[in-house]
């Protein structure tokens, strides 16, 4: 498996904000996102016994794997060893690829982040974090009729796309939206408010 870094921090977004956790983000994507904040495209082939013992250097039980786009790599070999190691097994993916159900049914919790235009596939959704960007709004009434298995885990993340004016606009849209539209919540990226990664 490409591996582009392991690393233990706390989850900066969504529905476990403040857990700590260790991140395995894999190596590459089906999409390639104007926005995309994540260099997940070099990384090391890793065993996936090499995996479990890095994960397992840390005190957490919670596993985040994410990218790039976990499901493009995962096995339910990985899975199964990762539940050996006592962890909980949460996903962030962009929910194109269909999953076997062996993998499906290891998987604790599924973040879904869909991206413009683009319905999830994925059988199983129990957060949806939508990234939130004020010029591409037309989407996102589809995307709240979304089944989900947790009701109170609908997200908006405003974009960062590195402009100072335009979050703040974004930002002042995405809260407007969210008025408005109440199944929604704000998620804020607050990793990058707190400067760590």
């Amino acid at each position: 498996m490409k591996i582009n870094e392991i690393f233990y921090s706390l989850q900066g977004e969504g529905r476990y904000t403040g857990t700590p956790a260790i991140f395995v983000r894999f190596s590459g994507c089906n999409l390639k996102c104007d926005f995309c904040d994540t260099q997940h495209q070099s990384g090391t082939e890793m065993t996936e016994s090499e995996i479990i013992e890095a994960v397992c250097q840390h005190p957490s039980g919670h596993v985040v794997l994410t990218g790039g786009e976990p499901t493009l790599q995962i096995t339910a070999t990985l899975l199964g060893s990762l539940k050996v190691a006592g962890k909980t097994i949460h996903i962030e993916t962009n929910g194109t690829c269909m999953l076997p159900m062996e993998i499906l049914n290891s998987i604790d919790w599924i973040t879904v982040s869909p991206k413009f235009g683009i319905h999830p596939e994925i059988q199983r959704i129990d957060e949806l974090k939508v990234v939130f960007d004020m010029n591409h709004t037309e989407y996102l009434d589809s995307l709240s009729e979304i089944s989900v298995t947790n009701k109170e885990c609908y997200y908006l993340q405003p974009c960062d796309r590195n402009d100072a004016e335009y979050n703040r606009r974004n930002l002042a849209e995405c809260i407007d939206y969210i008025k408005k539209h109440p199944e929604w919540k704000l998620s804020v990226q607050t990793h990058k408010i707190l400067g760590i990664r």
